[in-house]
């Protein structure tokens, strides 16, 4: 099937949800993909942020084929060596933590959310309330759509459930101010991603360990989009010098397939016990053996350097060319995830990416995303960026 074949059969048959552009991509290759039409395009949104370690890594495509010629599913009632091996290795990075494997970035949130009211039930004095932010984006169902703090992914879809409080991003006074005597934990993203790349104050993730640990309150932190090393570290809570209690991953886990993790340091992880929550295809072996391949595809391969060094030197030339381009109010990020803030909606600037066969994404509105992959070339880089600039100098301004 070509392009248009594939568009018109999705368009006659799906829920229209995603505004999809007319593009139906067929394969990839590192940081490369090719449509339905053999047009190739460089990523530099990775499905967002998924692909971390490109499209087709020899490494992950052996490791999936390899396990689903061995067993593709059993039930979670019994155990599996790739599920085994890929909870002892985050265990371990996280340290003295237990996991919970879910399907997707909601599924691990959600996890997290239940941890935290199951805990407050039992050791936390019967406290169920969340504190998250504006901005914040953490999931689609219900519960995690509360957690949300942007009002447009809500409409619609109220009554919420209850137990969220909202305080302002970056803002530990305002965050202090919003916990009540019921409020349990508190639920925020070390860079707000979908928010705009919100980077926040070098010291604000202490500062909130430190009230937390003040007024015992669980600090949950949500690396859903930041994790596996998107920020040059796999947890992009290391930068920082803190360790959550509950901290989520999904996304690029799987290395492109579904695949997300709660992981608890042990004591509160004890409060969920055999019934209490569970999924019939988290921890799914072939998944798992994908998310085993890529996380030690990320240790042996060097891959968190070149995140830093590649992604330092793409945020480098952004600010050089933001100093000339009067259309850019900031340039912010860390490692491979990249805001480019614009003064007016980032859409003429992503179709003109698009045109040249660049594939980029726009959030928040006026933020330009990159989200490349973390082996991402020095020449790749380049090359993408040329084109970013030209889009930034020459896209009409809506």
């Amino acid at each position: 099937m070509n392009n248009a074949e594939i568009v018109d059969l999705t368009h006659r048959n799906l829920v229209d949800i995603y505004g999809c552009l007319p593009i139906a991509l067929a394969r990839g290759q590192g940081s490369w993909l090719e449509d339905a039409d053999g047009n190739r395009y460089l990523d530099f949104f990775c499905g967002l942020a998924v692909t971390n370690l490109g499209h087709s890594h020899p490494r992950l495509v052996r490791a999936v084929r390899e396990q689903a010629e061995r067993l593709m599913h059993v039930s979670n009632i019994f155990h599996t060596e790739p599920t085994a091996r890929l909870a002892a290795n985050l265990a371990s990075r996280f340290g003295d933590g237990r996991v919970f494997f879910g399907n997707s970035g909601a599924e691990a949130n959600e996890a997290a959310i239940k941890l935290a009211r199951r805990w407050g039930h039992r050791d936390g004095g019967g406290r169920y309330e969340i504190v998250a932010t504006l901005g914040s984006f953490h999931g689609r169902t219900l519960a995690t759509l509360s957690a949300t703090g942007q009002e447009k992914y809500h409409q619609g879809f109220q009554p919420l459930v209850p137990g969220f409080r909202m305080a302002p991003f970056d803002d530990l006074g305002a965050l202090e101010r919003s916990v009540s005597d019921n409020t349990v934990g508190v639920m925020l993203e070390p860079i707000q991603g979908e928010g705009g790349v919100v980077v926040p104050k070098a010291d604000y993730l202490k500062r909130v360990r430190e009230f937390c640990d003040r007024n015992h309150l669980l600090m949950i932190l949500d690396e859903i989009q930041v994790g596996v090393g998107r920020t040059g570290k796999f947890f992009g809570y290391e930068h920082t010098g803190v360790k959550p209690d509950i901290v989520t991953l999904a996304k690029a886990l799987g290395g492109g397939l579904p695949l997300g993790a709660m992981i608890a340091k042990s004591d509160i992880a004890a409060s969920l016990t055999p019934g209490s929550h569970g999924t019939t295809f988290g921890g799914n072996p072939v998944s798992c053996a994908a998310g085993l391949a890529m996380v030690e595809a990320i240790d042996e391969e060097r891959v968190l350097e070149n995140a830093t060094r590649v992604g330092g030197a793409m945020l480098e030339r952004l600010r050089e060319i933001a100093k000339t381009c009067d259309r850019i109010t900031e340039v912010r990020g860390l490692g491979m995830i990249i805001g480019v803030v614009l003064k007016h909606d980032a859409r003429p600037v992503v179709d003109a990416c698009l045109k040249e066969h660049l594939l980029v994404n726009g959030t928040a509105g006026n933020v330009l995303r990159l989200l490349p992959p973390l082996n991402l070339s020095r020449a790749d880089a380049e090359r993408g960026l040329a084109i970013v600039e030209r889009a930034l100098r020459t896209a009409p301004v809506p």
